[in-house]
């Protein structure tokens, strides 16, 4: 196995130099002794990498001679190397996905990560999950086949009774899409809701992937502003949709006020809209009673989108739609196109949890956990900070908003560099706006605390506080 890796890196060592113009037709190339010498490899090894790059026409082998690079391989004037290349033919579609920005991938912290949306690994329900895990294993059928698009029916009637349970959502099992988490629902919200050109409502400031997802399939985003009443609904112009954090505005925090919760829907009725609802956090609400969701005002007019990413794992991938009656379809045969269905295993492993009341007992087990982190970072804060800083949506949801006063924005990037120098993960507010439109004055970032603990989180503000005065 290892001769086939030199052999491999070999191959592709000569094609680079063919390519790149090194080697020219009819350059001799070293002998197997020589090039196996050169790399520290077997002869034999060099042997087979000739006679594969001879196969593929790269090379001519004659008896008793070297092997020499084949004719019309040479690089014509001005022609790029070929990995320089550009991709041809790219949809529309994939042009305007490069048009967007890049999402930064996540550097490790050495004292505290604030970013949102990381849990604790230790707050895992290990062994809940590997019972109900061995139970769906033992349970394999006697034929493996495809699933239903829309998710397992045990998984779908359970989560029927669930929502009802915990968010008052009545809807028919037939109405539940399972998904590979929320960021497929709303993919697939996209596609199915959007044609190129179409006007979408999003909140400004809003959650970016939700954004991007509506912007790639050629939708126009109509930003509309936030305060701590949830969008404001007085602002709303005709679109085909509008996508709204209501239980918990993200990344402000607030809720979405009755009065406007059906002004919203009577924009969406008159317009003949559709409301894409995000409860992405909605398990967790500290201290505030249980806000109904919008879906429970008007099944016709909304698809709400929940996840298991905030209350199990990120990592696991599970989510689900409750979609009107008459989308039902629309979305099973897109979700059948995009990936046949979610992965069966852990559809059935999630219907056991729910079926045996343990997923019920997690969530109850890790939103005290999480109200005992939100306590320590606030309190955190205002040990070390005070009257420096001012807190915006904390009463609900993983993660709190943490505005820097007597600091502009435009030193947010001088602040994270020297956070992440000293240990700290922190994550600006300022790129969640509207790229068109004004962005705040005042410094701010969003501190996620759910995959932190305690000594963490303390640290992590006192290490927070220094830097702040450091460059005040």
């Amino acid at each position: 196995m290892e001769q086939d890796g030199v052999a491999r890196r070999i191959i592709a060592a000569i094609k680079e130099q063919i390519h790149s113009g090194a080697y020219r037709p009819g350059d001799r190339l070293p002998s197997t002794r020589a090039f196996a010498a050169e790399w520290g490899a077997s002869r034999t090894t060099v042997t087979a990498a000739y006679n594969q790059l001879d196969a593929e026409g790269y090379l001519i082998i004659r008896h008793g001679t070297r092997a020499v690079v084949a004719p019309g391989l040479e690089r014509k004037s001005g022609e790029a190397p070929v990995a320089t290349i550009s991709p041809r033919n790219l949809s529309a579609f994939a042009q305007r996905l490069l048009t967007l920005p890049p999402t930064a991938l996540a550097q490790p912290a050495r004292i505290a990560d604030f970013r949102y949306g990381d849990l604790s690994g230790a707050d895992f329900p290990v062994l809940a999950w590997r019972r109900a895990s061995n139970k769906a294993i033992l349970r394999r059928p006697a034929r493996l086949r495809y699933g239903d698009p829309q998710g397992s029916s045990v998984l779908r009637n359970a989560l029927q009774a669930y929502l009802w349970r915990a968010r008052g959502i009545s809807c028919a099992p037939d109405q539940i899409v399972i998904v590979n988490g929320s960021q497929q629902g709303l993919d697939l919200c996209a596609r199915l809701l959007l044609d190129p050109g179409d006007p979408f409502v999003i909140e400004n400031p809003g959650y970016l992937l939700a954004r991007h997802a509506f912007v790639a399939v050629g939708g126009i985003a109509l930003p509309v502003s936030v305060d701590t009443d949830g969008l404001r609904t007085d602002q709303l112009p005709p679109a085909r949709l509008a996508y709204v954090t209501p239980s918990h505005q993200f990344p402000l925090g607030g809720v979405l006020s009755a009065t406007r919760r059906r002004s919203l829907l009577a924009w969406a009725t008159g317009v003949g809209a559709y409301v894409v609802e995000d409860d992405y956090d909605g398990e967790y609400r500290h201290d505030i009673s249980p806000i109904p969701p919008l879906q429970a005002l008007d099944a016709d007019s909304v698809i709400y989108v929940g996840t298991l990413s905030k209350t199990l794992s990120p990592t696991l991938r599970l989510g689900y739609l409750v979609v009107p009656a008459g989308l039902r379809r629309a979305f099973s045969e897109a979700k059948r196109l995009t990936d046949r269905h979610a992965p069966m295993l852990e559809q059935d492993v999630l219907a056991d949890l729910l079926a045996s009341g343990a997923y019920e007992r997690h969530v109850r087990s890790i939103r005290r956990k999480s109200a005992e982190r939100r306590g320590i970072l606030l309190q955190a804060l205002t040990d070390h900070l005070g009257h420096r800083v001012t807190i915006a949506g904390a009463e609900t949801g993983l993660h709190v908003v943490a505005w820097m006063n007597g600091i502009a924005a435009a030193r947010e990037p001088t602040l994270i560099a020297a956070a992440r120098a000293a240990g700290i993960g922190l994550y600006p507010v300022s790129p969640l706006y509207d790229p068109g439109g004004p962005r705040p004055k005042t410094a701010g970032f969003i501190l996620g605390y759910a995959g932190l603990d305690a000594d963490a989180l303390r640290r992590g503000v006192a290490v927070l506080a220094t830097i702040l005065t450091e460059h005040r």
